[in-house]
């Protein structure tokens, strides 16, 4: 019996003098045989909820010493990127209706279902399991960026949070969507320098649409505090092959532009201003 439990993130300490932090919510591959079996479709319906290889794409970004926060826990189990209160009923025994438009489409803190796959459970679980899976995964990957931010701020003055991910296909989408949730987690010079810098690289670029961003820039993004944080979805179609899975043509062009962001975007951070003496 496989009673293998879920992974605490992994923490890239930074080993450069930007002020920048990558965080990579949805990049968990490490899934245990319990999890599997409690699931309708198997494995193959669990994965689908990648952001494939995005944790890859940042070779480059730490080539350059920035730091990133690194979910190992799959999302199917625990999503880093929702809050703690983003439950589907259907999915977490007792809880409430939810509030939140992503939990009634099924994905919740604990996804419930898929457009490609249906209801992905057998059975719901209980609290105490969704707190478990939160004490392991979901607490300390907040924990990890917001001590990793704080000491950024302490040295740089701020800080700049790059949180990245990947989106399916779709007819007519921009290559890459930033996202600052309209202005309140980054500042408009921050996110307006992201995307000339991704134009720059020839890439095609959207701001908030269909992706404004979610709860770790929500959460983690503070620009009256010199705190910014941005989402990036990338088209898989850009850095992924046929197959959705494996590295593509494009890929290392990808990379670049992820390193091309942490370097650029350094300068838009203002150190405070000297007292005077």
């Amino acid at each position: 019996m496989d009673h293998r439990p879920l992974l605490a993130p992994d923490i890239v300490p930074p080993r450069s003098a930007l002020p920048l932090l990558l965080s990579i919510p949805h990049s968990g591959r490490a899934y245990p045989g319990w999890l599997v079996r409690d699931s309708v479709g198997g494995l193959a319906s669990l994965t689908a909820l990648e952001d494939p290889l995005i944790d890859r794409l940042a070779w480059r970004a730490f080539a350059l010493g920035t730091g990133a926060i690194i979910a190992r826990a799959p999302r199917a189990a625990i999503d880093c990127n929702r809050a703690p209160d983003e439950i589907d009923p259907s999915v977490v025994a007792g809880s409430p209706e939810p509030a939140s438009a992503r939990a009634k489409a099924g994905l919740g803190i604990v996804p419930g279902r898929t457009a490609s796959s249906g209801h992905l459970w057998r059975r719901p679980i209980t609290r105490a399991e969704l707190d478990r899976r939160i004490a392991i995964a979901h607490a300390p990957y907040h924990q990890a960026i917001e001590h990793g931010l704080d000491r950024l701020a302490i040295t740089h003055g701020g800080a700049i949070l790059l949180d990245c991910h990947s989106m399916p296909p779709r007819h007519g989408q921009a290559e890459l969507v930033i996202g600052d949730r309209h202005g309140t987690s980054a500042g408009r010079a921050v996110t307006d320098a992201a995307a000339r810098i991704a134009r720059a690289a020839g890439w095609s670029v959207e701001l908030n649409q269909p992706y404004a961003g979610g709860h770790v820039i929500q959460r983690h993004g503070d620009p009256a505090a010199n705190i910014h944080a941005l989402q990036l979805e990338f088209d898989r179609r850009a850095y992924l092959a046929a197959d959705g899975r494996t590295p593509g043509p494009g890929f290392d062009r990808a990379a670049r532009l992820l390193e091309a962001l942490t370097s650029g975007l350094a300068g838009q951070i203002e150190l405070p201003a000297l007292a005077a003496e």
